[in-house]
């Protein structure tokens, strides 16, 4: 990296430190999970994990792999802190994060440890800007408990064929029911909104649809409210998994392509609102 206003010596003090040619695979990636201020971030050798959680009942992660940064060097087994988000998004496109071909700003992260602040050194063009943002103690993040072997039903859509949905349902309504079932109407979208109840259907075998595992029907309402940021990680996304275990619990998992092509994963979880016996 074109970097060049730390020595050696500066390195060897940080326990982590990350670094990208282009800033906006990293803020891009975050844009998706950004709904409140504050946010975990965890980083193992297997690269950074961004957490951000609202009144116990949703929770979002970031998955950017040590193979998408430049370079990540990491000197202990976890390295874990809490950190402004809005802050750093701020930060990370201070330049105000070019379009133009050929023009990137590159970023290193440094962190030396507990009590020290996240520094960022973004560079574009020749400009040098560090930035120094404080750090708090990692709260533990919720355990939803999610696991594969509980997971009851999965499908796995186009993201542009959930957008198509979003679009056409009503979003005044308080919740989303989803049904999911090996029988009709194996994938259903439900509101019931100011304009009425809308319903929108896939079939098992919609082009639209890579995937479609069920193996038991099950009707389930989200609070709309809870799931409006995911629609943040769905604008960015070309694939959704959709899963639901036996209590309901719902796991929305978006494939996002950086801007050089490589793969990322945003994760949503959320609790269900109510249960539901059966199909309104």
């Amino acid at each position: 990296m074109p970097l060049s206003t730390q020595s050696e010596g500066d390195d060897e003090q940080y326990v982590l430190m990350a670094c990208l040619d282009n800033a906006r695979n990293l803020s891009n990636i975050l844009k998706a999970i950004t709904f409140k201020d504050h946010a975990i971030f965890t980083a193992t050798t297997n690269g950074l994990k961004v957490t951000v959680e609202e009144s116990k009942c949703l929770q979002a992660n970031a998955f950017i792999q040590a193979e998408i940064f430049q370079e990540f060097t990491i000197k202990e087994d976890m390295v874990g802190f809490q950190i402004n988000l809005t802050v750093l998004m701020d930060c990370l496109n201070i330049f105000g994060g070019s379009n133009v071909p050929g023009i990137s700003t590159t970023v290193r992260m440094c962190y030396k440890g507990y009590g020290y602040p996240l520094t960022l050194f973004l560079e574009e063009g020749g400009v040098v800007t560090v930035c120094k943002i404080n750090t708090q103690e990692p709260e533990e993040p919720i355990d939803f408990e999610f696991c594969s072997a509980n997971v009851t039903n999965k499908v796995i859509l186009q993201s542009e064929s959930l957008k198509e949905a979003f679009s056409e349902l009503d979003m005044t309504s308080e919740v989303l029911q989803i049904t999911m079932s090996p029988n009709q109407p194996y994938f259903r979208l439900s509101t019931f909104g100011n304009a009425g109840n809308a319903h929108y259907d896939y079939s098992n075998d919609s082009d639209m649809m890579e995937l479609f595992r069920c193996s038991e029907t099950q009707t389930n309402r989200y609070k709309m409210s809870l799931l409006k940021p995911s629609t943040k990680a769905l604008a960015l996304s070309c694939k959704v998994s959709v899963r639901t275990d036996n209590r309901g619990f719902l796991s929305l998992q978006y494939l996002v392509r950086n801007d050089d092509g490589q793969i990322c994963f945003v994760e949503y979880y959320c609790c269900p609102d109510e249960e539901v016996d059966e199909e309104l």
